[in-house]
């Protein structure tokens, strides 16, 4: 089944950054956090939860414009808060990239 973009859940690698605050854009708790985590990590995240997912990499968080740091457009399985403690449990034990 096709993902309608109109419809998905974005979720950018700043809402999971633990070296911003709440303020800068971080929305999970710093428990659940991670360093530095990267727009392709969030979709590795995503897809192995099973959910459909659109990797948009040209994209940036409207505070940070001037970094093009990606974006991950998700299906609306469940809600956005439940769906970002899911991504962020998932991302603590997802391998970083090589970079």
């Amino acid at each position: 089944m096709a993902m309608d973009p109109e419809k998905a859940i974005v979720l950018y690698p700043a809402y999971f950054d633990i070296r911003l605050s709440r303020a800068k854009g971080r929305r999970v708790a710093k428990k659940d956090a991670i360093e530095a985590p990267s727009a392709q990590m969030l979709f590795s995240a995503a897809k192995s939860l099973n959910l459909d997912c659109i990797l948009e990499l040209e994209k940036s968080h409207p505070r940070f414009w001037y970094r093009s740091g990606g974006r991950v457009l998700v299906e609306p399985k469940l809600d956005k808060p439940q769906l970002m403690v899911k991504v962020a449990q998932k991302l603590k034990t997802t391998p970083r990239d090589k970079e």
